[in-house]
């Protein structure tokens, strides 16, 4: 068994993994951004390493600088959560090429092989895997999509090779969108994932999202741990996921489970994972879907899962666990027919999001209250506590609600009365959503699809739950002097905690302290001051930011006609590229921003006259 390892991740993921280790009697390893540096992962490990400023490109992605963190604490393996270098086979094969460190996951020549959806595509096909029709090969010419659109229809599924999660896919409605939504996609695969190849899908109208758990070790053993159906989603990106499925007959979950454990074994993978099926609904259906309804490969993802906590509930198993034990060599114990299912699970992603507004993350806040529920059958996996500032640079998610019951009924009932209990204050949350989705009878009933939340669930309901449950989203004033004080030193770019208690002190002024003593503003989190506040000229409609991010493409120049509806800019925001629009037409008077500029909700990108 390893002594120490470094978790390459944030938040709550980092904290969980960090649980694993502690159980395992393994000491842990916290990295951050500056951004980061109060972070509650921070707080729960042993040691903590910075490795960059708020940027995750200069930071959490930094390959080097996260190797030399582990070098300093005489770490001997690296757990990498998911997301940032989860899916990075690039990344993998450094530490596998570094002398006394062990990547905890998949080899990189399975990342590599199954995190290319190409060929995750063709080795599934190999395997016999139902496939839905695309292309093997990576896509460059738009002719290619519109030759893809006369043989198969539309619409079609524009997809980044590294992607997953919504992120880097684009659907093309008719042949007029082909341009555009390739160079989107692609646009996103190199931001994202360093990888601008793309591939096309037929797109399914109506699926649900049905993904299989996997662990595999060294020895030849693959395990399936059933299903979770994540159909519940806004975007591509999974809001709730629960598992066993309620959706699906007995037979029909036998062959999704065989199937995905025959890819997997195919691929000679090792380590925790996840197959990802689309299994076609059938509308108006009376029961669960019977063994003959067709399903399909969507992709492997090659790491934890974000919603990996519902199998847990449901069969004991530990899976953080058994990828550091896989890692470190060990036989999985247990046998398929070894795997057993009890009762029902949810997971509720709590995240930092006005869901009456279109799901805005937010700005900014601290955690005024953060009260969050207990009793038999929740579960909670966060890392933040009453009075933490809210961190805006990265994902929107802030915290998992897990909950269990006996059945499905009773799992729904506990939920509820959990997200009753779980009071947060100071930020907004998607706490009032989930909620409604409880009382929502295609929810309830379990015939949603992955298209529900965007083409069907009307609007209105979901600010009526925003308004009635919304709590207390605005920070107040905090006048109270502080006697105790904790300070953070860096020595050598490892972190120490001081603690001081003074008495009848000034308060210590906040920001950057020039060496006269005078406190200027701090600095804005992601390094911005990109567009300081550009003068705007003449007195036209201003079309404005609607949250944070970063301008990836300005679609218009000075001068230019538009009408409503027309794309003016491109804002990358919570790793999503977002469409900003003209509202009405006119002229193109001004425009106040540049690509690369970071913005703020609120700040004007043009003006229209």
């Amino acid at each position: 068994m390893f002594r120490k390892v470094l978790v390459a991740n944030r938040g709550e993921i980092a904290v969980r993994v960090m649980r694993a280790c502690e159980e395992l009697n393994v000491g842990t390893v916290a990295v951050y951004s500056e951004a980061d540096k109060n972070g509650g992962h921070v707080r729960y490990a042993d040691e903590a390493y910075n490795v960059g400023p708020a940027r995750a490109a200069d930071s959490y992605l930094d390959h080097e600088a996260v190797i030399e963190a582990a070098r300093k604490a005489d770490a001997d393996a690296i757990h990498p959560g998911y997301g940032f270098l989860a899916e990075n086979a690039e990344f993998a094969h450094k530490v596998e090429q570094t002398d006394g460190i062990t990547w905890i996951g998949p080899s990189s020549d399975a990342m590599e092989a199954l995190g290319e959806k190409t060929k995750a595509r063709t080795i599934m096909d190999d395997a016999d895997v139902p496939i839905v029709p695309g292309t093997t090969d990576p896509v460059t010419d738009p002719e290619e999509v519109k030759t893809f659109g006369e043989e198969h229809g539309y619409p079609i599924a524009i997809k980044a090779e590294g992607g997953g999660g919504g992120r880097g896919m684009k659907v093309v409605r008719d042949e007029s969108d082909v341009e555009d939504q390739l160079e989107s996609a692609k646009r996103e695969g190199e931001a994202y994932f360093d990888n601008d190849s793309v591939y096309l899908e037929r797109y399914l109208e109506k699926p649900r999202h049905i993904e299989v758990q996997i662990v595999a070790d060294e020895h030849g053993n693959v395990r399936h741990l059933g299903e979770r159906d994540c159909s519940l989603q806004r975007r591509h990106q999974k809001v709730i996921e629960e598992g066993p499925s309620a959706a699906l007959s007995d037979e029909l979950r036998e062959r999704i489970g065989e199937a995905a454990r025959r890819g997997v074994a195919a691929a000679d993978y090792t380590n925790a994972g996840t197959v990802e099926f689309l299994v076609e609904e059938e509308p108006g259906r009376d029961g669960p879907l019977g063994p003959d309804t067709d399903f399909y490969f969507l992709e492997v993802n090659t790491r934890i899962q974000v919603e990996h906590t519902v199998t847990e509930e449901i069969t004991g198993i530990d899976i953080v666990k058994r990828q550091i034990r896989i890692a470190a060599g060990e036989e999985i114990d247990f046998a398929q027919d070894d795997v057993e299912f009890d009762g029902h699970a949810i997971e509720f992603r709590i995240n930092a999001e006005n869901a009456a507004e279109d799901f805005a993350p937010a700005t900014g806040g601290s955690l005024e209250t953060y009260d969050p529920p207990g009793g038999i059958g929740v579960r909670l996996d966060d890392a933040l506590r009453q009075g933490d500032d809210l961190v805006t640079d990265y994902d929107s998610m802030i915290a998992k609600l897990i909950v269990w019951g006996e059945d499905r009924e009773e799992c729904l009932e506990r939920s509820l009365r959990a997200l009753r209990e779980y009071r947060i204050e100071g930020i907004p949350t998607i706490i009032p959503f989930h909620r409604l989705m409880l009382t929502d009878e295609r929810f309830v009933e379990s015939t949603h699809t992955t298209k529900y939340l965007d083409e069907e669930l009307d609007e209105s309901r979901i600010a009526d739950a925003q308004e009635q449950w919304g709590g207390v989203t605005e920070s107040g004033e905090d006048d109270e002097e502080t006697v105790e004080r904790e300070f953070t030193v860096e020595v050598n770019g490892k972190r120490f905690e001081v603690e001081l208690e003074e008495h009848g002190a000034p308060a210590i002024p906040t920001g950057d302290v020039d060496a006269g003593g005078s406190a200027g503003p701090p600095e804005p989190a992601g390094g911005g001051g990109d567009n300081p506040g550009t003068e705007l000229a003449g007195d036209g409609e201003t079309v404005d930011a609607e949250m944070q991010g970063t301008i990836l493409d300005v679609a218009v120049e000075e001068g230019d006609e538009v009408a409503a509806g027309d794309v003016l800019v491109v804002l990358e925001a919570m790793k999503m590229e977002n469409d900003i629009v003209a509202s009405n037409g006119g002229t193109v008077g001004q425009i106040a921003v540049s690509e690369g500029d970071s913005v703020d909700m609120g700040d004007t990108l043009v003006v229209l006259e």
